[in-house]
């Protein structure tokens, strides 16, 4: 595992990569302002009502403020991992290439597949969070638990395209993701952190290509 994270972030900072984020943050940045001005007023009758059982309305007024930045913050994250997905390809396989050039390239991810996955997460993810928004504010339960739902949404789409490209037996993809989770925990952290949370999808692809694809010596 340490193995798998060093290699990682020396990918992540390496030219190509920052380069690739910095063409995918541009294109979400577009499509999440673009979706949430085509939906702005369902937005805000759902946030002013979900809020609604809160008996001070000083409360009422900060929490809508906060869910608001929230829901445009989960937006972004969620579309980020969707392009991410879809355009990935390229990049995984240079990557291959360079660690693990005996993993030949024995398929491709069918896009279809790929938007089905993210959005499936996606949904899962956003239902959770609209439905556990006050977790979010207990202090360490809620910074764990938004840990996990980050990692539902990056999980899923992530070890389908680097399967897909790179293994064919399906018992050996469900052996090298036993510990899926934890991974894509540890990819979501980024999102943590102002700005590095743009790389929060592409190192989730990064970490389970180096997981799946690692062969231990001997």
């Amino acid at each position: 595992m340490n193995q798998t994270i060093a290699k990682s972030f020396k990918d992540i900072f390496s030219s190509t990569v920052i380069f690739f984020v910095a063409k995918i943050t541009l294109i979400s940045i577009a499509v999440t302002a673009l979706l949430i001005w085509l939906v702005k007023d369902t937005l805000t009758h759902f946030i002013v009502g979900y809020l609604s059982w809160i008996p001070w309305e000083w409360l009422q007024t900060s929490g809508a403020s906060v869910a608001t930045v929230a829901i445009a913050y989960m937006l972004f994250i969620l579309v980020l991992s969707i392009i991410t997905s879809l355009m990935i390809e390229p990049l995984l396989i240079q990557l291959a290439k360079k660690h693990y050039p005996d993993s030949p390239v024995v398929g491709t991810p069918k896009i279809s597949t790929s938007i089905l996955l993210s959005l499936k997460s996606g949904f899962i993810f956003l239902l959770l969070f609209l439905f556990t928004f006050p977790v979010m504010f207990i202090p360490l339960v809620g910074a764990v638990w938004m840990l996990w739902l980050w990692s539902i949404l990056l999980k899923a789409p992530v070890i389908y395209d680097v399967s897909a490209l790179f293994i064919t037996d399906k018992e050996e993809v469900k052996e090298k993701t036993k510990k899926s989770t934890i991974i894509a925990m540890i990819a979501a952290g980024f999102n943590y952190i102002p700005v590095l949370n743009i790389f929060a999808p592409v190192f989730a692809e990064i970490l389970f290509l180096h997981h799946m694809l690692h062969k231990p010596q001997g």
